[in-house]
């Protein structure tokens, strides 16, 4: 039964949160997440646009980097505009196909940023471990094959998660605890039977976030058997150190989600604000800090993002 006839349900809309206790002053802070907004596109854009135009850079590395940006901005796309508008128009509703729409982006950028946070990790292990076959191993077509294989992976676990959303009746309430629209939150209002939904989201989270983080865990424990293997004190600091934007990243995505996820399932009730927040800092976090640390941390995107801010003009010694 779809959720477009609204003849079925009490509720034809859902109703998105903003930051509750804040309501008086979500004006001002709409000023800091639209400057943050603002830094996501500029920063993701600029990575990307670097990494297609600079031949030197298209190497296994900077391609999976490009394809991290690309995850972060959408995700940043798919999230940021809800809560921008609540915070200048207190406009909170949203029709159910909005709805499950926005859901179904920020689940699937979600998923493919996961995976390749693990593609990255695997990228280091085989940097560090096989640096000398590290070109015959992560070809062209070889990253081609693996961006195909991730977003045929996304979409596998994705796309059934509003077709089955579309058998609900929601008719308990309607204001949903996020300031976006997100599995575990719609289906917590529905008055049917959700156990199938419950257990497909569960699944999916399981076989891909978690999954993919217990393999960046082992793939660490590996990085670090070959850094220790590594005779001299500076060449095992040299290797670590090419891990670190790459830990950020992982830090920086899978904390908050992995908190956010649990508390939903098994935790305790807790005050709105808590889920507010981790749900913030996990959508919110990760596409402005990402290119902010990749272009600390990578000496190549760095010198040319400089060249180009500083590019001499015609007529200049």
């Amino acid at each position: 039964m779809s959720p477009l006839n609204n003849s079925d349900f009490i509720f034809s809309t859902f109703l998105v949160t903003g930051i509750p206790g804040l309501e008086t002053m979500h004006m001002w802070l709409s000023i800091p997440f639209s400057m943050m907004f603002f830094v996501t596109l500029a920063g993701n854009i600029t990575i990307m646009w670097i990494i297609w135009t600079e031949r030197s850079l298209h190497a296994p590395m900077y391609l999976f980097l490009a394809m991290l940006t690309a995850s972060d901005l959408g995700l940043s796309l798919s999230a940021f505009p809800t809560l921008i508008r609540i915070l200048w128009l207190e406009a909170r509703e949203m029709s159910f196909s909005a709805c499950f729409t926005q859901m179904f982006f920020i689940h699937t950028f979600q998923n493919f940023e996961s995976a390749v946070i693990l593609v990255m990790a695997f990228d280091r292990y085989v940097a560090i471990s096989k640096p000398l076959h590290y070109a015959s191993i992560l070809t062209s077509s070889v990253i081609a094959k693996i961006g195909l294989a991730i977003l045929l992976r996304t979409l596998t676990v994705e796309v059934p998660l509003p077709i089955l959303l579309r058998r609900l009746h929601f008719c308990c309430s309607n204001v949903l605890s996020h300031s976006y629209c997100l599995h575990p939150d719609i289906i917590k209002l529905s008055c049917s039977d959700t156990r199938i939904n419950s257990i497909f989201g569960l699944f999916t989270v399981l076989s891909t976030m978690i999954f993919d983080f217990l393999l960046i865990l082992f793939s660490y424990v590996l990085i670090l058997k070959t850094v220790l293997s590594i005779a001299s004190h500076g060449g095992r600091l040299k290797a670590l150190n090419t891990c670190i934007s790459h830990l950020c990243a992982v830090v920086l995505f899978f904390t908050p989600m992995v908190s956010l996820s649990m508390l939903h399932r098994f935790g305790p009730k807790l005050p709105s604000h808590v889920y507010v927040l981790l749900a913030n800092m996990h959508f919110l976090i990760p596409p402005v800090m990402n290119p902010i640390v990749y272009v600390v941390k990578t000496k190549q995107i760095r010198e040319r993002i400089i060249r180009i801010l500083f590019r001499k003009g015609p007529g200049k010694p």
